[in-house]
């Protein structure tokens, strides 16, 4: 199984984990006309689908480790497995939400606002189970995204003065960001203790569990949708195969994001609060893309641009110190 052992190779996934949480969404965007429900089943199998082949690949790299894929998922208790696998439910439930939200406010609103605030509600939870890394570099990083989440919502206010918004949306993200800041610490208990489960084999359960509660909780959206008309299983069977294509590739991306995390979190020199809390710069990520790939903020005027420079310049300095937290000693 691979984990990585020096700082410098657990940093390096963190940062992949932000980049892949940060811009998995983009693919949802490119689905344009296409309901983000029937987006959403595609991109459910592209989760299940990676967690599968990296576990049976970099999951299995020492097959006679006790946490090897296969082996851990056999020698796993009911209770780790339970928390895995409400872990995915959480976080499906949280997930509709945020992708709910990006469909009606858009990239640069759902991720500072919902991630955001899932990055400071899930931080603080996972410190309180495993309590790793410099606790004034974490909260004060912390503290920082939270300012930036703030200027972030002015920004959006400024901003709904001369355009049309959804108020839906920010509501939806709000949502999203307290139900998504709930998932991590299942996790994080899954992965600790006799008879814990493994980085690879808690992502599998973990996806279990978000396609377990799809089929209820997208078929309700379909049916009593957050915008639009109802819609059917006809509509997505009816779907070209490149809007499936791209539903699949959203899941693989978020899926490879996920298991870089785990395996940082995994890693005795980090911990899950501050791998948590850096792959949650999926935050800045996002706003980077839906500000200057899809011109999200478009008409805008100078205030509102000051808003989101000040907003990145919150974000970055708020990573650093969360990057920091577990190399830097405490007082």
């Amino acid at each position: 199984m691979f984990v990585p052992q020096i700082y410098a190779a657990a940093l390096l996934m963190m940062i992949l984990s932000m980049l892949c949480w940060g811009s998995w969404a983009n693919t949802q965007k490119l689905t344009k006309g296409w309901r983000f429900e029937l987006f959403y089943w595609d991109y459910v199998w592209g989760i299940l689908v990676i967690s599968l082949l990296l576990g049976m690949t970099l999951g299995r790299t020492d097959p006679t480790n006790p946490d090897s894929f296969l082996q851990n998922l056999a020698a796993a208790d009911a209770r780790h497995l339970i928390y895995a696998f409400l872990g995915g439910v959480d976080f499906n439930i949280a997930n509709i939400f945020i992708v709910g939200a990006i469909a009606l406010a858009g990239l640069a609103v759902a991720f500072p606002v919902g991630i955001g605030l899932a990055l400071v509600i899930g931080s603080v939870l996972n410190y309180i189970i495993t309590p790793k890394g410099n606790p004034q570099l974490l909260f004060g990083g912390i503290a920082l995204v939270c300012v930036a989440i703030v200027l972030d919502a002015l920004a959006y206010r400024k901003i709904s003065q001369d355009l049309k918004v959804s108020t839906r949306g920010i509501v939806l993200s709000l949502l999203g960001g307290v139900g998504m800041g709930l998932f991590y610490p299942f996790v994080a208990t899954a992965i600790k203790g006799e008879h814990h489960l493994g980085p690879y084999t808690v992502t599998f359960v973990f996806a279990l569990g978000v396609l377990a509660c799809t089929s209820p909780l997208n078929y309700a959206f379909m049916r009593r949708p957050v915008s639009g008309p109802p819609v059917d299983m006809g509509a997505y069977f009816a779907g070209r195969r490149v809007l499936h294509f791209w539903g699949v590739l959203g899941g693989l991306i978020w899926g490879v994001g996920t298991i870089a995390n785990f395996a940082a979190s995994y890693a005795q020199m980090v911990g899950p609060a501050a791998s948590y809390a850096l792959g949650q710069g999926a935050t800045m990520v996002g706003a980077i893309w839906g500000v200057f790939v899809w011109k999200e903020f478009r008409g805008a005027g100078p205030d509102t641009k000051r808003l989101l420079a000040l907003m990145f310049l919150f974000f970055i300095l708020g990573l650093a110190c969360i990057a920091l937290a577990p190399v830097v000693k405490g007082s």
